[in-house]
């Protein structure tokens, strides 16, 4: 059968853009069909506003630091208001990048929701789509919670619309969401409480980060209350909203609620006569191919539910395009090694498995070499935060199965040590490289 398109794809966001340029470079005839605003999470409600409010946040605590260094600084208040507008237009400038990047391409941008409907065709707004390959990147959106008056809570998606900084908010979950959002509001100046459902934030990552994530939140005067929950949210006498939680705790005169409680995978445009299976979360299933139950239907992104992170949606995308178009029989995306930055107070970055996850799998062949100290940088500061360091090595050879760390410049060291993980090299492959000094990464070459 002859059909329009060689590709159709179901979403706009980073991978599926990703994806649709790289098949249409390779000469596929891609549709690509999105309704928002292209960029998906990333660009508009994600990693790109969300890193432009930690420069700000971050920005706050160089200024205190530079009168150590001689600096007369004063500082007035921070305006949130010109923040929020200088970062909305850069995104939608981003937005306008995108679409000229996917005629640059020669991807047929169609706007409007799309509804799968079977194997090789898309409806949208009464057009029928017809592909002989469907990707479905559509992601996912804020998961919210069901109790009394959530409606009085906003998301993290909401995060973003906030015209002025609240001065006291209650940010719910522990995940890197909730973290990022409550280290921003606590640099700016707010009075910050985290509710955790869970006894620890961020409790899949290794147990130095998560120490270092409870640190840093708690000098920058967070207030962290666990294992507890919100049961309901009702507004005040005074105008505030009242957060009361499980444990029988009231939070009161809050003037914002963040509810960060992680995301769910958007599938109702996903027709059931389809036959595209989901597990009991609802996220799509995939194989090693990006392959989902159904021939010819391929998946990538949040929501596939597998390491959902930006560049994994990005490099998923374009090895199913560099497989099935550019004669690159064997290009998969590997899901062992991915790096990853949260870009809390202070920024963890990891990479490989956390200390337990590596004691499970080779038990006693782990060894573990770690560090905490004061970065120069801090030298002349009268508050001076700890970065942290941690390998996991296994095996006779001590190779590297696992770099965390948290403090000052993690973010940007991580790639390179990413690149030797993925690689195979070992403790004496560190120790043989020579330190560049003085550095925070020189730790990581000078470890005993």
């Amino acid at each position: 059968m002859a059909y329009q398109y060689d590709l159709v794809v179901v979403g706009g966001g980073s991978g599926g853009i990703a994806a649709a340029r790289r098949a249409a470079e390779y000469g596929a005839r891609v549709a690509l069909v999105e309704a928002g605003r292209l960029g998906g999470t990333c660009v508009n409600v994600g990693c790109v506003p969300k890193k432009l409010m930690w420069n700000a946040a971050d920005l706050a605590g160089s200024l205190a630091d530079a009168r150590g260094y001689g600096f007369d600084v004063s500082v007035g208040r921070h305006d949130w208001a010109a923040l929020k507008a200088a970062r909305d237009a850069y995104i939608a400038r981003l937005n306008g990048i995108y679409e000229t990047n996917l005629g640059k391409s020669k991807v047929e941008l169609v706007r409007g929701w799309g509804r799968m409907v079977d194997a090789h065709a898309v409806e949208v707004d009464g057009r029928r789509l017809e592909g002989e390959r469907i990707l479905l990147a559509p992601g996912g959106r804020p998961h919210r919670l069901s109790i009394p008056g959530a409606e009085l809570g906003i998301d993290s998606d909401g995060f973003f619309q906030l015209p002025a900084r609240p001065q006291r908010v209650t940010v719910v979950g522990g995940g890197y969401i909730a973290v990022e959002i409550a280290g921003v509001f606590a640099a700016l100046g707010s009075e910050v409480t985290m509710v955790i459902r869970a006894g620890t934030l961020l409790r899949e990552f290794d147990p130095l980060l998560i120490e270092a994530a409870h640190e840093g939140l708690q000098q920058a005067g967070a207030k962290l209350i666990t294992q507890t929950a919100p049961t309901l949210l009702e507004r005040g006498r005074d105008g505030g909203i009242e957060v009361c939680l499980g444990n029988g705790e009231r939070l009161l005169s809050q003037d914002a609620v963040v509810l960060a409680t992680g995301r769910d995978p958007i599938t109702e445009f996903i027709d059931p006569a389809a036959g595209v299976r989901k597990d009991e979360r609802g996220y799509i299933g995939v194989d090693e191919d990006q392959q989902t139950s159904v021939p010819g239907v391929f998946a990538i992104g949040d929501v596939t539910g597998k390491a959902t992170l930006t560049p994994v949606a990005i490099a998923a995308g374009r090895r199913l395009a560099d497989r099935i178009w550019g004669g690159m029989a064997d290009r998969r995306l590997s899901y062992e090694n991915i790096p990853s930055v949260v870009f809390g107070h202070p920024p963890l970055g990891t990479v490989g498995l956390t200390e337990p996850q590596a004691r499970a799998r080779f038990g006693d062949a782990v060894k573990c070499y770690s560090t905490g100290f004061v970065p120069m940088y801090y030298a002349f500061g009268t508050v001076k935060p700890k970065t942290r360091m941690k390998l996991v090595t296994v095996g006779a050879e001590q190779r590297v199965v696992g770099v965390h760390l948290a403090g000052l410049d993690v973010a940007e060291m991580l790639q390179g040590f990413a690149v030797a993980v993925r690689m195979g090299a070992t403790k004496r492959d560190f120790d043989d490289t020579v330190a560049i000094h003085p550095t925070v990464a020189e730790e990581l070459v000078t470890m005993r």
